[in-house]
């Protein structure tokens, strides 16, 4: 588990789907990030655990304050291409609590879980409009591969970055 001060990383039980799924609604949907459309697939907390790796950022006082879903493979990933890549989806901290690292912690342990995997590369793809999550990739590393952008929906543009572990 990765410490920061006043936060912990660390996996998600069963028991934090409902508040996982209550913080992405309202980070990506009420945030403007995404369409109310989007919402069911966001709030399905219980179908990401069955294919990724729930992950989440408590505060000192035990509060689940931010989530990640990690994608060591699989069709999950949506972007990777190779079984030499990971991923993650639905990053989100609380609006509460940003500007405390818990972003830039959940990154981290997900690009220590894919070097863990025998991963090379962590592959993901992130909203036009999420202009604060592309400031984060970039600080920690990762670049952009344009080649590789794509429109899972009309209207839906995703911006897809990468970054190297090996």
């Amino acid at each position: 588990m990765l410490s920061l001060p006043a936060v912990r990383i660390g996996p998600a039980l069963p028991a934090d789907h409902d508040r996982i799924a209550a913080l992405t609604v309202q980070v990506y949907v009420d945030g403007g990030l995404a369409s109310a459309g989007y919402a069911a697939e966001l709030a399905d907390v219980a179908g990401r655990a069955r294919v990724a790796e729930l992950l989440v950022a408590r505060d000192e006082a035990g509060e689940l304050i931010g989530s990640v879903a990690f994608v060591p493979g699989g069709d999950f990933g949506e972007v990777l291409e190779s079984p030499d890549e990971a991923g993650f989806r639905m990053l989100v901290v609380d609006p509460r609590a940003r500007g405390r690292g818990v972003g830039a912690a959940l990154v981290h342990e997900c690009l220590t879980r894919a070097r863990e995997a025998g991963r090379r590369r962590v592959v993901i793809s992130t909203g036009t409009r999420m202009t604060a999550a592309h400031r984060l990739y970039e600080r920690l590393g990762f670049t952009r591969l344009p080649e590789r952008d794509w429109t899972p929906v009309p209207g839906v543009d995703l911006l897809v970055y990468a970054r190297e572990i090996c």
